[in-house]
């Protein structure tokens, strides 16, 4: 291909011919007669050809380049390999996270006017309920048991052919992928994915973190499991529910990695919180692990510190930092946390995520919840000082689709190029290391300052009676009151709260940037997003705090 012409389905090609027979995704198929996991896998050739053929069989079916096409099947075989054959298409793939519920996919896929759709039969089911959102599909295809929705099986579409053949020579700025934004501050959001965007992707993550022709990956959420095919990394697909990372099961992960060898592992907190925990009461080590990767929602050193006696002596845990319209955008390991950065953030100075990576312009600007039309009008914070953080370079994808409003409000024009918003506060050190501070509209804004939420948790969740605390301001800006909720830690009997409560309002009274936090609010069980589980949903919590003041 040219430079101009970019089609992230060739990186699966290059890696069928560079490891024709290595496994590239392996699967649980059922159990043996003694309950252990049978297990079923593909090779690279393997996987290379079943693209090819559902593509091949997809094109005969009706599907053409551009088309906005849904699927959604479960993580394995034929989750992989009909994402690339869509890319190898020209389609466009679009993916959403079932955990939302039905009618939060249908409010989203609206605006998309899918085009053709791909699904499990209770996906077809969902499409059948909602044939407003569904109005447009022209192309139906079942991956199980077809009932009265007509269309085709999955079975019918695979062709068998005895070469494959080249991906669409689409452009780098081609859209390529329209994928939804967890809707952890707002409603989810279809971000347009182009093939350079995940052309450029798959090389920083190559160039940060050196993958070698002989790692095992166990991908817990099944997007990053799609990079691995690219990366030439075995994919080894976990028994849970994608939806519930933090409900998982760590005696099935734990013998997964056992069974497989991993030695890399991408897991949110909430997911490594459980398996950390388990470990740790259990005397079970990750001894093949050599590199696990976590976002989703920072991670505390206290679990990063946990983490680290569960693995090998040399192996390092990256919290990349990003979001789903530009990822990665830094870097940090977990050596450098625990052993200059934690301090700090117990202090509550933030949470370092690293330097930004070469190539990504980052710039801190001031705080503002009006659309920013161009460079213009923008005003760029000095060192130190807490602003909204900015990002410019290849992985930052341009527009929400179909959403105008929200696009106006997350780029700002900088001639042929888009700086992005990332709609989190921060700033930089004076070693140009990036801190994030929280979500910008999470901040507090009460008569005595503005309060951002990681600073001001960090403080709270040194006490070892609360797992995690949560900043909420109930009222109107700019006179909110600033509440901190707090979750006690599990095994918690919830006794002698008045002294708990004199406990945390003293950790505040001791610093500066918490002394303003007089209310203390107990909750059951925080709501976190359906994505990592390990986002908190502050605006719930807004809510429920107002209830319980009232």
């Amino acid at each position: 291909m040219s430079a101009a012409t970019v089609n992230i389905a060739a990186a699966l090609s290059t890696m069928a011919d560079r490891y024709p027979d290595k496994k590239a995704v392996v699967w649980t198929a059922g159990r043996d007669s003694t309950g252990n996991p049978r297990y079923a896998h593909l090779t690279f050739r393997e996987l290379e050809r079943m693209a090819d053929g559902y593509a091949r069989g997809l094109r005969a079916a009706g599907l053409e380049r551009g088309m906005r096409t849904l699927l959604m099947v479960r993580p394995g075989a034929d989750f992989f390999a009909l994402t690339f054959s869509l890319l190898k298409i020209g389609a466009v793939l679009v993916l959403i996270d079932p955990g939302m519920g039905p009618r939060n996919m249908a409010r989203c896929l609206t605006d998309i006017d899918v085009q053709a759709f791909i699904g499990v039969p209770a996906a077809h089911v969902f499409r059948k309920l909602y044939p407003r959102t569904f109005r447009s599909v022209r192309l139906a295809v079942t991956a199980g048991r077809r009932w009265f929705w007509g269309g085709y099986r999955l079975p019918d579409i695979l062709v068998d052919a005895p070469h494959t053949s080249p991906p669409a020579s689409t452009r780098a700025d081609e859209p390529a992928a329209i994928l939804f934004t967890s809707g952890s501050t707002g409603p989810a959001k279809g971000v347009l994915y182009e093939h350079g965007i995940f052309d450029a992707q798959v090389c920083y993550l190559q160039s940060c973190y050196g993958y070698g022709p002989e790692e095992v990956d166990l991908p817990t959420f099944p997007l990053f499991a799609l990079f691995d095919a690219a990366l030439g990394m075995t994919a080894v697909i976990p028994e849970m529910d994608f939806t519930r990372p933090a409900a998982v099961d760590p005696v099935k992960i734990l013998r997964t990695i056992a069974d497989h060898g991993c030695t890399h592992m991408f897991g949110s907190p909430a997911l490594l919180n459980r398996i950390a925990r388990f470990g740790h009461e259990h005397g079970v080590r990750l001894n093949t692990i050599k590199r696990v990767i976590t976002c989703g929602a920072p991670i505390t050193p206290a679990l990063l510190e946990s983490l680290h006696k569960l693995l090998p002596d040399d192996a390092e845990i990256f919290t990349p930092y990003g979001a789903t319209e530009a990822l990665p955008v830094a870097s940090i390991g977990s050596r450098e946390i625990l052993a200059e950065t934690r301090a700090q953030t117990e202090q509550g100075k933030g949470t370092c995520v690293g330097r930004p990576l070469p190539g990504i312009e980052t710039q801190i600007i001031e705080l503002t919840d009006e659309p920013i039309a161009d460079c213009s009008r923008v005003k760029v914070l000095p060192t130190g000082q807490i602003g909204e953080i900015v990002v410019k370079g290849s992985i930052v994808t341009r527009e929400y689709y179909a959403r105008p409003g929200p696009t106006a409000l997350a780029k700002i024009q900088d001639n042929q190029a888009v700086w992005h918003r990332m709609g989190d506060v921060g700033y930089l050190d004076e070693r140009g290391r990036l801190w994030f501070c929280g979500r910008k509209a999470h901040r507090v804004q009460s008569e005595q300052g503005t309060l951002f939420t990681v600073p001001c948790e960090a403080i709270f969740n040194q006490h070892p009676r609360a797992f995690r605390s949560a900043l909420v301001g109930v009222g109107e800006a700019p006179r909110q009151k600033p509440v901190i909720c707090i979750e006690l830690v599990p095994e918690d009997d919830r006794g002698n709260l008045e002294q708990l409560t004199d406990e945390l309002l003293a950790l505040g009274a001791a610093h500066e940037h918490t002394r303003s936090i007089q209310t203390v609010l107990y909750h059951p069980s925080f709501p976190v997003d359906v994505r990592h589980n390990a986002k908190i949903f502050r605006e719930k919590l807004a809510d429920w705090a107002a209830e319980q003041l009232s």
